[in-house]
């Protein structure tokens, strides 16, 4: 049975880098794509409020319209029981029949002119509603084009990008699985703390990257000697020296170009 092959300590640096190389193109990616999808998701939700408010404005005028019709022929109901009324009093026997009739008639010209007064109030709420209905369009017909030209722009970034992050992830997946569990995880929870997830950095300058705490030389002589995984005592980061940083990025380069 043949012995599995040991991962150095060098392998295991040269790996982590790898990933956070291929890892923080992912995050290029989406930093170019930026808050474009959350803007068009947005626009999407206020378009169909919009709508939604347009089609109850609707229905709200077509329910007035409804109660118009009502009070209309309520109003020519009454004015069939005045003539009718009317017509009666011409052949009443006494004065009480005579007043009950008047009553009558005057009931129903009271109807009538409550009936007007809430036609001509509903054509009131009929105009205020149209200047609603006027000034939700244009903002809809706004929101509509603003939203087509968001769509656009990120569709073009989308076709431009897609491709080479979904490329990109499959090998992030690959290179997790080549690298131990307790890495993976290590490499998962930094990323998730630091600034700009960048959880493996070279040293650059005396200093760990993105930092500006310097780095004592001995502890840069061990980073260098590759020994041991070594992390920045002020960002947790695990460290690696420049040379093996600028390997990877021209191997990592080559790689990019590909996809």
């Amino acid at each position: 049975m043949t012995k599995k092959k040991e991962v150095t300590i060098e392998e295991k640096l040269r790996a982590l880098y790898d990933l956070q190389l291929i890892d923080s193109r992912v995050d290029e990616i989406r930093n170019v794509r930026g808050e474009l999808p959350l803007e068009v998701r947005d626009l999407e939700d206020e378009v169909e409020g919009l709508n939604t408010r347009l089609q109850k404005l609707n229905e709200s005028l077509f329910n007035i319209d409804e109660q118009i019709k009502s009070k209309k022929n309520l109003i020519e109901e009454a004015k069939v029981l005045i003539k009718k009324y009317s017509e009666q009093q011409k052949n009443v026997r006494n004065n009480r029949e005579f007043n009950s009739l008047t009553k009558e008639v005057e009931f129903q010209d009271l109807e009538i002119q409550l009936a007007e007064k809430h036609i001509k109030e509903f054509y009131v709420q009929i105009e205020q509603k149209n200047e609603v209905i006027d000034t939700t369009k244009k903002r809809l017909k706004e929101r509509e084009t603003h939203l087509k030209h968001k769509k656009s722009e990120l569709n073009a970034i989308l076709a431009e990008t897609e491709k080479e992050e979904e490329a990109l992830l499959k090998k992030s997946d690959k290179y997790k699985d080549s690298i131990e569990q307790r890495l993976v995880i290590a490499y998962a929870r930094i990323r998730k703390n630091v600034k700009n997830g960048l959880a493996v950095v070279p040293i650059e300058r005396g200093a760990a990257g993105g930092s500006f705490f310097t780095i004592p030389p001995q502890v840069q002589a061990e980073i260098a000697s590759r020994k041991k995984i070594i992390t920045d005592e002020h960002s947790g980061r695990i460290l690696v020296d420049e040379a093996l940083a600028n390997e990877q990025k021209e191997k990592m380069k080559k790689l990019f170009s590909k996809l």
